[in-house]
């Protein structure tokens, strides 16, 4: 069984699990661990991580990393969120966080961590058939995410986390009514966008993750922290939450922190993480939230799994093309024309394997870049590679990671003119391996480009041989093909130059 090793860098804590992943997709934890660290503190305060937290940090992430390498893992994911993605000083803490690791840490956007939640929850409790609404309440941000038959149809990443609505709001202990009722009208504001997106739908069942969803189960259950993995799938009623949270409010801390499944650290942020999922309640008119202990670290592992990693296939999963193919719609991009120079990327892909002798990873890269690189006509049709570079480098692509997100870009970006060259910076500021496999790939999406260049879909097949030292690339099409010989040629002079192969492109006789 694949081994894989996941870190979620929140707002609040730092958790760290080592599974392995089943045939059948379920995950069997070898190692767990959890530090509170209240990274968001310093940032929702003064806007940057304080240099005690950044030292604090590392130190956890060191001591959890040594535990996951012993264990000689085929995979790893660290990732970063809401604090982090508000941090003015987040590349200090991310070469930090990176060193303390030993892999590059990640800045994920609200989505993928939404998508992420999504999966780590349908790994653990899987909903193959219902619908179900999770709600995540971390220490910066709120996931609000709708899912129908196991698979995600909405996301909403807020910043309604329980350390960024304590420190912003609430100022007393225990909090003056003015403070809560402040918090309230925040919290209902920032809840509208999801509430008019999903108005009107009925779930089969609501579920809340997170360390706060912990808490509030655990209470409401007296369940005592010491146990609080037993609270997996229990659940709490509207009116429960309710009276929780009414309870919660006229406490001060040392009273809150007696509370059965609270805890001294828990119960200072407890209350606004109570009314962020009471709310949700209300406004979605929930009669229940049932708990799940999945969260990131989950979803990272399932995902890792997923796609294989060390033993990866050379196209998109489903959810990545579906990724792909949405911001290419968006943006007025012909799917007809992108599948078909995706399909003839693969098969380029495949075809010279032999020559750049890139592994798998990078076909799946080609193949969305190949959906993309046509999204820079949205702002004008000339230069468009220009433009093209600038949208996808700034999208928000939940499945891929910041780097393989500017990887795709930069192929986009060189799909047409001028190859990379000293005043290319941004080339130039890729790692040596980054920039020999765009190489290798760029003239591969020239010829796949090419070869569909009246958009017409007139090419319907190709094979390639090698002969004599030589590519050989026969095209069969429907009616008049000679505009996509003449780009393919045209293109090939680049293939020849980076492979230093000739290639003949020519039409089949068969």
């Amino acid at each position: 069984m694949p081994r894989y090793a996941a870190i979620d860098i929140g707002s609040n804590s730092v958790r760290m699990l080592a599974a392995d992943a089943a045939p059948d997709g379920s995950l069997q934890t070898l190692a767990a661990d959890r530090e509170v660290t209240r990274l968001g503190e310093s940032v929702f305060r003064a806007g940057s991580i304080s240099r005690q937290a950044i030292d604090f940090v590392s130190s956890v992430l060191a001591r959890m990393a040594q535990t996951y390498k012993k264990l000689d893992v085929s995979g790893v994911r660290a990732v970063a969120t809401a604090a982090v993605r508000d941090a003015s000083n987040q590349s200090e803490f991310i070469a930090r966080a990176s060193e303390a690791v030993g892999s590059p840490v990640e800045i994920i956007s609200g989505q993928e961590e939404a998508r992420l939640i999504h999966l780590g929850v349908q790994n653990r409790w899987p909903h193959p058939k219902e619908k179900i609404l999770i709600v995540d309440v971390g220490g910066g941000s709120a996931e609000i995410i709708y899912s129908e038959r196991g698979r995600l149809q909405e996301a909403f990443s807020r910043p309604l986390g329980a350390v960024r609505l304590t420190g912003v709001f609430l100022r007393s202990d225990p909090p003056k009514p003015v403070e809560l009722d402040q918090m309230r009208e925040f919290i209902e504001e920032k809840l509208a966008p999801a509430l008019r997106k999903l108005q009107g739908i009925r779930v089969d069942r609501a579920i809340a993750t997170s360390a706060t969803a912990a808490a509030m189960i655990c209470a409401v259950n007296r369940v005592p922290r010491a146990r609080r993995e037993e609270a997996d799938r229990l659940r709490a009623t509207e009116r429960q939450v309710r009276k929780l949270y009414k309870d919660l409010a006229e406490k001060d801390l040392s009273r809150r922190a007696r509370v059965v499944g609270i805890g001294p650290r828990r119960a200072q942020i407890i209350i606004p993480g109570v009314a962020v999922l009471l709310e949700c309640l209300d406004r979605f008119r929930l009669p229940a939230l049932h708990y799940s202990t999945a969260g990131v670290r989950d979803g990272i592992i399932a995902d890792l799994a997923a796609r294989k990693v060390r033993s990866e296939v050379d196209h998109l999963s489903r959810e990545q093309r579906q990724v792909v193919e949405k911001a290419a719609m968006r943006y007025g991009v012909s799917l007809k024309h992108s599948r078909q120079v995706a399909l003839f990327c693969r098969i380029l892909f495949e075809s010279f394997t032999g020559l750049h002798k890139l592994s798998p990873y990078w076909g799946k890269l080609l193949e969305a870049a190949a959906i993309l690189y046509d999204i820079g006509h949205f702002i004008s049709d000339t230069g468009h590679h220009k433009h093209a570079e600038y949208i996808v480098a700034n999208l928000d692509l939940p499945g891929f990671t910041d780097r393989e997100r500017l990887l795709i870009a930069t192929l986009c970006r060189f799909h047409r003119k001028s190859m990379p060259g000293i005043r290319h910076t941004a080339f130039n500021a890729l790692n040596p391996d980054d920039r020999k496999a765009l190489l290798y790939l760029i003239p591969l999406l020239r010829i796949a480009d090419s070869l569909d260049l009246s958009k017409a879909q007139r090419v319907g097949e190709m094979a390639c041989t090698f002969q004599n030292g030589a590519v050989q690339l026969q095209i069969r099409g429907t009616g008049r093909i000679d505009l996509e010989l003449w780009a393919g040629q045209r293109a090939g002079e680049v293939f020849e130059q980076i492979y230093n192969v000739p290639i003949a492109i020519a039409r089949s006789r068969r």
